[in-house]
């Protein structure tokens, strides 16, 4: 006869253990001695091994009581579905390492590998942290809410950015995030803007501006919604709507 403690020394778990395995009806409990203490004997020590290898193989504590229990055949059954629970979450916990080792590469936990590079491209010309960070967060919503008009809006930008005027363009509208409304460079940039849209406009045929679908009115209000302005970008927004409806009215040219 043994005490509790040489008991768990021999299988190898903690006092502790035994109490949880006795707590669970795992191992029965033998009632205490003259002394005062549990005396147990090798068949408790067997079954306490027996419960200590199921336990550190995955099995979960609910299903013990049967397997010790189980034919060969049932304890076989019962094994491989257990089996197959642990492969689905070690697959889970697979994927949880891939999407935090992604966390490492910044922004290509939140957008596609192409958006990430387009960010990078973003930091490689000189746009500022704040701007590459407001470029993401916008293609975040973007991508989440309308993929198929992010997927065009994209290509659009990246085509863009091949063009060392548009990256020119985009530096500057970067810095003027800073800049006073009142800053006399804010017209200069805004018509410099509207001469590279007007450009690009007029290179484009007329069936490719067709084959595009059509953008909701609803994704882009929301879109509009989430933009960070400042005093230098309110103030372009409001130069390049006069620059268009000066376009559009009787002085301009014809569509």
């Amino acid at each position: 006869m043994i005490t509790i403690g040489q008991l768990a020394s021999y299988a190898g778990v903690t006092v502790k253990a035994v109490r949880v395995y006795h707590a669970r009806g795992l191992l029965p409990e033998p009632p205490r001695d003259a002394s005062g203490y549990r005396r147990y004997t090798a068949e408790d020590a067997i079954s306490l091994v027996k419960i200590r290898t199921l336990a550190e193989a995955g099995v979960p504590l609910a299903r013990i009581r049967d397997l010790l229990t189980a034919d060969p055949a049932a304890f076989a059954a019962a094994i491989a579905e257990i089996d197959r629970g642990l492969a689905r979450k070690a697959a889970g916990l697979r994927r949880s390492r891939e999407r935090i080792a992604q966390l490492g590469g910044g922004d290509r936990l939140f957008v596609s590998d192409e958006m990430a590079a387009f960010l990078g491209r973003l930091r490689e010309i000189g746009v500022s942290a704040r701007g590459v960070q407001l470029e993401r967060d916008l293609w975040i919503l973007l991508q989440s809410v309308s993929p198929a008009q992010a997927a065009v809006w994209f290509a659009d930008k990246r085509d863009s950015l091949a063009d060392p005027e548009f990256q020119a363009i985009y530096r500057e509208f970067d810095a003027a995030f800073g800049w006073p409304a009142d800053d006399p460079r804010l017209p200069a940039l805004a018509g410099r803007a509207h001469r590279w849209l007007a450009a690009r406009a007029g290179r484009g045929t007329q069936a490719a501006r067709a084959a595009r679908p059509a953008q909701d009115p609803a994704v882009t209000e929301l879109i509009q919604s989430s933009a960070v302005l400042s005093p230098g970008w309110e103030k372009l927004a409001e130069l390049g709507r006069e620059l268009r409806a000066g376009e559009s009215g009787p002085a301009g040219p014809s569509e």
